[in-house]
């Protein structure tokens, strides 16, 4: 394992190359038009471009309309819009004739990965971000240590005037299954499409699944397990009483307008909280309405043909989780009725979601500088007057910027401002530095 420290100091160094930090690259580079180049680099831990890999299954389709893509509700000219990705790949007539504003996964990934290309060489594939560390001179923070370590284990440390961290969301796993990270039989559903190919039913062997959860991703799966393996039978199991379909009325999905940021933010934190539970069935444990109807009918076939295949446990609490060699073993209850049941497995899919904590986690060097990690309008992290190199964060803005930040619907709009912002405070520091450079000169001549 070898140690690099590199003498250049970037402008920005970015956390991650998901849709955010490409959506971020986009802006930079129109705006470089106007105020010339800044020196950046991005670090993604993935060893090559891959937008939810693991889960995109033949039902996988985005929730939202192509044109909240990386850039065009900020620029619907770019060369970087999904439109002009179609026309480049000589399908654009194609998707017209589907008569649909909803692709498939597969293909909104394969556009994700196309405007990636066209920015490889700021990014660093393969290179997994460990800390941030604040470079100390005259009791001010004005750089950023950034250590990071690769494939190989070899580790380096850049330096930064400006921060952005995207560092995607992080599997949740629920306290139960805690215990069970090293055992195969239990996964995140983030690892579903490499899991499901190393157990017995991909070779046809008969087995026994639960998913566990009731949104987008435990119907995605569930779907996949009936289409796919036929020598899967499988439980769904979920606390709610029925899935829920995804509201996504006119005027319920203008919550996820860029403008609704701006009404977001502007509230105090109790009304913030409102808000955000009031929408929350828009986006958490909810379910495509056609998906819904798609496992109605399903199960509805299985009571035609008198075939039980798979199982919907509603309203239903996991009390306990044991692993033995014959499978993994759940004390069930019903919360209805109080029936308490054990239901063996061969597997276990947890579809539980994902946290947004590693933010937190990398920053900790900056710990005597940062309060409570909130940030202002523009995503700027706030921090003490002795910190003043700038940090922003994508993805973890909930609270404050609506439920509108983890998702793509306003990436187009924030990587314009955050753009804008950074270019403000680099040209302000260059000021300071310059002005500072003066007023040495003048002392020394003195």
């Amino acid at each position: 394992m070898k140690n690099s420290i590199t003498s250049t100091v970037y402008d920005l160094i970015g956390v991650g190359f998901g849709p955010s930090n490409i959506a971020l690259s986009i802006a930079l580079a129109e705006q470089a038009k106007l105020q010339g180049s800044l020196s950046s680099l991005f670090l993604d831990k993935q060893s090559n471009y891959r937008w939810h890999g693991n889960t995109i299954t033949d039902q996988s389709h985005l929730q939202i309309s192509f044109l909240k893509d990386l850039v065009s509700l900020r620029n619907p000219t770019s060369p970087y819009s999904f439109v002009n990705y179609l026309q480049k790949q000589g399908r654009l007539v194609d998707f017209i004739n589907l008569g649909t504003f909803y692709p498939s996964r597969l293909e909104f990934n394969d556009y994700l990965r196309w405007v990636a290309e066209h920015f490889s060489e700021q990014c660093r594939y393969g290179e997994e971000v460990l800390a941030i560390e604040p470079v100390i001179f005259q009791d001010k923070v004005k750089t950023l240590r950034v250590i990071a370590r690769d494939i190989q284990g070899n580790k380096s440390v850049r330096e930064t005037r400006a921060l952005v961290v995207s560092p995607g969301g992080n599997a949740r796993i629920p306290e139960l299954f805690k215990g069970l990270k090293s055992d195969e039989r239990v996964f995140h559903h983030s690892q579903y499409l490499s899991k499901i190919k190393t157990q017995p039913c991909a070779q046809g062997k008969a087995m026994k699944i639960a998913i566990i959860g009731g949104g987008q991703s435990a119907a995605e799966a569930f779907i996949d397990l009936n289409d796919n393996y036929p020598s899967v039978q499988a439980d769904m199991i979920l606390r709610n009483i029925a899935l829920k379909p995804a509201d996504s009325s006119p005027f319920v999905n203008e919550v996820f307008a860029p403008t609704f940021t701006d009404t977001m933010y502007k509230q105090q934190p109790i009304e913030r909280e409102r808000l955000l539970k009031e929408y929350l069935h828009t986006n958490y444990s909810v379910v495509d309405e056609d998906m819904i109807k798609q496992i109605y009918s399903m199960l509805y076939k299985q009571k035609v043909s008198g075939d039980q295949r798979h199982n919907f446990r509603c309203s239903t609490e996991i009390e306990q989780v044991t692993a033995t060699e014959q499978g993994i073993e759940l004390a069930l209850r019903n919360t209805e009725t109080g029936q308490q049941q054990l239901a063996s497995y061969d597997a276990v899919i947890l579809a539980t979601g994902y946290e947004r904590k590693k933010h937190i986690e990398l920053l900790a060097p900056l710990a005597d500088y940062i309060s409570d990690f909130s940030v202002d309008r523009n995503y700027r992290l706030q921090t003490d007057e002795r910190c003043q190199a700038a940090i922003y964060l994508q993805g973890c803005n909930e609270s404050s910027h609506g439920l509108s930040d983890t998702l793509l619907s306003v990436l187009a709009i924030r990587s314009g401002e955050i753009s804008a912002a950074l270019y403000a405070h680099l040209v302000q520091e260059k000021h300071a530095i310059k002005s500072l450079s003066i007023e040495r000169l003048i002392e020394t001549i003195a």
